[in-house]
């Protein structure tokens, strides 16, 4: 077979047709899975939506095949290989591959990406990608005149054309459902949102837009310490009521507050820029730490993490910078951030100061990896990378290992703070984004604010202030918004763009 000529049309139909049983599995079921029924318009739509993915797919590689078939044949492996990783996560972990996903994609580091290899992941990849590739490369293919191409690529167009307006009363429901649809097809879902992923990072990453000038009002010596959870979602926090105690130490601190919140977005790098800028934006404004330094604050950057806008400050600081701090075990872990902090706070030299400490405590799927041993308070634990195959209180006792590890802490930020009694000091803990753990069969985070659920999107947000320092609002829900105010207020720096509706702390 694979010596045999092939003409390039019925290539193109044979490779299209392969793609449609090797990749389409969750697409099918996600269409069955929300049609109100099986009726007959119903499974006009199923066998609609078939014979589009595979005139559509059929359109693309005949077209690249007949511009030039060495062209055509290393987009279809390229294609191939890409859509084995892709159905892998798709499948396992029901992610959609939209534009937040392969903002995932691109700002993700080795360390995080290598604890997602699994032997199913290495089967998908020679079945869907291997296998079909080398077919690809071997299959010898016949050139068709340039009138048969035109021929054969209108008739297409047009069939695709009039099955779409027979199916004029499901317009609704497509549409409704665009975006997992969009981002269950293979290979359009990462081949547009791939496109349109580089235009919007290509907008956003023009030059920062810089914010009016700010002024300190006093001297008086404050520091605020805001840390940044990854994929800590309220539900699992036992200040938030969760059953298990998963916050046996900062249950007992005085002066310890947290409020019900929601994060703008369910990935990193939106949910890191939606709590460093003053107001929710698509544009590129100075964000906090940025902001703060260009008007005389310390600020001080610590990261075991990524995915954070352009930093633009002196002390910013990441895992490599920290293990040379540290004095002590555990370098692997979050609490390395804590290393010389108090120390380094200290020596400034200036009287207003801010600390950020992004954290990765939470991210998964190898959550029973983000903590030393002794924090496994629960157990038995998920040790597989395939979370699906965990029960449902194995996956939770990982998960919640992690949440009494990020309870340790914060419980050490706040007596290394304590410690500083000639700084007015205050605390904050804010997620990125939330995590889902099983619930509707769906994993981890990603899933787009417009149908994501509120496992994904309800966040802790954690408020400590020393004593005789400040106290709060009564506030009931704040965003992620609300830590830009907050921070200049208790700083006391005044700004142009200071919002008092989004501040937390009283006068």
């Amino acid at each position: 077979m694979l010596k045999k000529q092939v003409k390039t049309s019925r290539f193109a139909l044979i490779m299209s047709v392969l793609l449609l049983l090797l990749c389409h599995f969750s697409f099918f079921r996600f269409v069955l899975d929300n049609l109100e029924s099986l009726s007959l318009n119903g499974v006009f739509l199923i066998t609609s939506l078939v014979v589009l993915m595979v005139a559509a797919n059929f359109f693309a590689f005949y077209l690249f095949l007949s511009i030039h078939r060495y062209l055509g044949k290393f987009l279809l492996i390229l294609s191939f290989i890409i859509n084995a990783i892709a159905v892998y996560f798709v499948n396992t972990y029901n992610a959609i591959v939209d534009e937040s996903m392969i903002s995932n994609v691109f700002n993700t580091n080795f360390e995080e990406s290598s604890s997602f290899f699994s032997i199913k992941l290495v089967l998908y990849f020679i079945i869907i990608g291997v296998l079909p590739s080398i077919y690809i490369y071997k299959v010898k293919l016949v050139p068709e005149s340039l009138k048969r191409f035109g021929a054969v690529s209108s008739l297409t167009l047009l069939f695709m054309l009039i099955l779409a307006f027979a199916n004029a009363s499901n317009w609704l429901w497509i549409d409704k459902y665009s975006k997992q649809l969009g981002g269950l097809a293979m290979p359009w879902s990462y081949s547009v949102n791939t496109s349109l992923y580089f235009i919007h990072d290509a907008q956003k990453n023009k030059k920062e837009i810089l914010l009016p000038d700010a002024t300190i009002r006093d001297q008086e010596k404050s520091v605020v310490v805001l840390v940044i959870g990854e994929s800590a979602r309220k539900e699992n926090f036992s200040l938030y009521g969760y059953p298990k105690n998963t916050n046996p130490l900062l249950s007992k601190v005085e002066n310890l507050y947290h409020f019900d919140a929601t994060s703008c977005a369910t990935y990193t790098t939106a949910g890191v820029k939606c709590i460093l800028e003053h107001e929710p934006t698509n544009d590129l404004y100075e964000i906090l730490p940025n902001y703060l330094y260009r008007n005389d604050v310390e600020v001080i950057w610590r990261t075991t993490n990524w995915g954070e806008p352009p930093v633009h400050i002196e002390k910013y600081q990441d895992r490599d910078i920290l293990k040379q701090k540290a004095t002590e075990e555990n370098t692997e872990y979050d609490e390395v951030l804590l290393a010389g902090l108090k120390e380094e706070i200290q020596a400034s030299k200036k009287n207003k100061i801010l600390v950020i400490l992004h954290t990765s405590t939470s991210h998964g799927p190898t959550y029973n990896k983000k903590y030393p041993a002794q924090f496994e308070v629960f157990s038995p634990v998920c040790n597989s990378v395939e979370l699906a195959n965990c029960s449902k209180e194995e996956l939770m006792n990982a998960y919640d290992n992690t949440i009494v590890y990020t309870d340790y802490i914060l419980n050490k930020v706040i007596e290394d703070l304590s410690e500083l009694s000639d700084y007015k000091s205050s605390m904050l803990f804010v997620s990125d984004h939330g995590e889902s753990l099983g619930e509707k069969n769906l994993y981890m985070h990603g899933v787009p604010m417009s149908f994501a659920p509120k496992e994904q999107y309800e966040i802790p947000f954690i408020v400590w202030v020393s004593k005789d320092s400040r106290t709060l609002k009564p506030n009931k829900e704040l965003s992620q918004q609300h830590v830009f105010h907050s921070v200049l207020n208790f700083l006391h720096i005044d700004s142009p763009i200071y919002n008092e509706a989004m501040n937390i702390y009283k006068p």
